[in-house]
């Protein structure tokens, strides 16, 4: 019998470190996501957790389903993680747990916030 996770100090869940900054995961928290964005780390969660707050429209497939292949979901960015976005609805009340496996873009209804590490400098 395998037990590799047992002897193993890194469990499947442990956070990824950068340099001294923790990479951000579910189970962090901080105050400013932008203090916390490791400098290399241009993710749509990252661009979507400086974002919080803003209208998006999030377009989905989902290639197996009849009913509901493309779908779109418009709200408020209310969390993201490496494997979901989060989203409020004012105008219905619904929330939304989306699966970032389904996406296949998002539209904002206003200017994207990025953090300028994430980019090359203009020269």
């Amino acid at each position: 019998m395998n037990n590799s996770y047992l002897n193993n100090s890194s469990f499947p869940g442990t956070p990824i470190y950068s340099g001294n900054i923790p990479t951000p995961n579910q189970t962090t928290a901080p105050g400013s996501m932008k203090e916390y964005i490791p400098d290399e780390q241009s993710y749509i969660e990252n661009i979507l957790r400086v974002n919080k707050g803003k209208k998006v429209s999030v377009y989905q497939s989902f290639a197996d389903a009849g009913e509901w292949k493309d779908r779109i979901f418009t709200g408020i960015i209310e969390q993201s993680g490496r494997d979901h976005i989060i989203l409020s609805d004012p105008t219905t009340g619904n929330w939304y747990l989306l699966l970032m496996i389904y996406v296949d873009f998002i539209k904002f209804d206003e200017e994207i916030n990025t953090v300028e590490q994430f980019y090359p400098s203009k020269g």
